[in-house]
């Protein structure tokens, strides 16, 4: 059957620019950012928008990570599908989280952002930073592996944690997996589940401009401009550092397996203005695994590469933690020889795992980090404290697009990937942001119902 073209609705590459999600995230970023410094009574009074936002899309992440994962695995039919993708994944994360960390090692001791500073360490109150530290102390190795397994089945679901999510979700699909044909209604329903899921992200997306207003106005009327120009040498130290690292070895890597950079990152324009405006990667996740699908990454692969990268996968915030730490040192006269500072990268490599999915997980990974190595100052932390925030925006920013380029890579690694649809939707042509499902006939099986248009 042959549709009537000329009644469907016009293509969203010919829509007003002002209907596009990243234009009216970035006017309410601005927005946000003008009421914060001229009014900032009001930008701190407007924080509840941001935070319903990021409850909003919080809700809704356990449902698309489960459906995704369980409808990817059943569509593999084999188990030994399963585990290369989540050995080649791990291989991709250890090796580029380990790179950040050493990048974020290498720029502190070129650059110096913290010489001269003189701080004596006794000055500095350490009851501003005690929080995070015992959140740090708490947080151990086999404390957050043990938090994996779930108190129930569902409990999971209840408490939003990711990593459960994903624990039982496997385990679903595997046993689909194991079930065989008979498991066909079960994954019929679960299809038609994620249709709905998806098309309420859809909905909730509508309401990122607002969130991000609410976000970035009560960050600025909160610390101000004025709290980054004090720390200027290490906020444009972590900007530049993180830049280098997308640009360069990311790019490289992109480049090596047949794409650009750059054209990923416009791709994924609006969710990473929504990342900018909510300092927060979580808020984009629902949006990110869509995104990827479209881009030709087979779902299976994205269910299982997207949310564990959102743990342990975090390049922007490895390369805080030794780049922070190092300033930390710096600012305070403390002296590290090489030997210190390979143990505080080793360390590092602990703790970014074992706070993984914390929140505040950035500070509290650095705290845990500042702990095992006591020649420099935990109370330290007070320094940066302010600008905390203003950094906090770059990691998630910087691990978004890491786990961006990581689900594209080990799905070309997998033969998951249509090449055809990458270059579609990296070059802008994807039929996949045309137009809304709703305005069409039924959607196919294989179609997802949040194509509606995230951008």
């Amino acid at each position: 059957m042959q549709l009537d073209t000329s009644a469907q609705p016009t293509p969203h590459a010919d829509r007003p620019f002002y209907r596009h999600l990243y234009f009216q995230v970035l006017c309410a970023i601005v927005a946000g950012a003008l009421i914060g410094h001229f009014f900032p009574q009001t930008g701190e009074a407007l924080k509840p928008l941001g935070d319903a936002f990021i409850k909003l899309v919080k809700m809704i992440i356990a449902p698309v990570i489960f459906l995704t994962i369980v409808t990817g695995l059943a569509g593999m039919g084999t188990l030994k599908g399963v585990g290369s993708v989540v050995g080649k994944a791990f291989a991709y994360f250890f090796t580029f989280s380990t790179l950040a960390l050493i990048v974020g090692l290498i720029v502190a001791n070129v650059v110096h952002p913290g010489s001269g500073m003189n701080i004596d360490p006794a000055t500095l109150d350490a009851s501003k930073v005690s929080g995070y530290a015992e959140k740090a102390h708490e947080t151990s190795l086999i404390g957050f592996v043990m938090d994996i397994i779930p108190t129930t089945l569902v409990s999971a679901f209840v408490e939003g944690n990711i990593l459960q999510v994903l624990f039982v979700a496997i385990l679903f699909g595997i046993s689909l997996i194991l079930i065989g044909d008979k498991a066909k209604p079960v994954v019929n329903l679960f299809e038609t589940l994620s249709h709905a899921v998806f098309r309420v992200v859809d909905i909730l997306m509508k309401a990122a401009p607002i969130g991000a207003f609410g976000a970035f106005a009560f960050t600025i009327g909160k610390y101000g401009i004025a709290s980054v120009v004090n720390l200027a040498a290490l906020v444009g130290t972590f900007y530049l550092t993180s830049a280098l690292f997308i640009i360069v070895i990311l790019g490289a890597v992109c480049m090596y397996n047949g794409f650009s950079i750059f054209r990923l990152i416009s791709y994924l324009k609006a969710e990473l203005l929504l990342v900018l405006g909510t300092s927060s990667s979580e808020s984009a996740l629902p949006s990110l695994m869509e995104k990827m699908e479209k881009a030709g990454c087979k779902r299976s692969v994205v269910g299982l590469v997207v949310p564990t990268g959102y743990s342990f996968n975090l390049d922007g915030t490895n390369i805080y933690m030794t780049l922070a730490a190092l300033f930390i040192a710096q600012a305070t006269n403390t002296d590290l020889s090489l030997q210190q500072q390979v143990l505080l990268l080793l360390v590092a490599m602990l703790s970014s795992k074992g706070a993984a999915g914390v929140t505040g997980a950035g500070f509290i990974t650095l705290a845990a980090t500042l702990s095992v190595v006591p020649t420099v100052p935990v109370a330290g932390m007070a320094l940066i404290l302010g600008v905390d925030r203003f950094m906090s925006e770059c990691r998630s920013i910087t691990n978004f697009i890491g786990n961006a380029v990581a689900t594209i890579v080990v799905s070309k690694w997998e033969g998951a990937l249509d090449r055809e649809k990458l270059d579609a939707a990296l070059s802008g042509n994807s039929h996949g942001n045309v137009r809304p499902v709703s305005d069409l006939e039924p959607a196919p099986a294989g179609l997802r119902l949040g194509e509606a248009s995230a951008d």
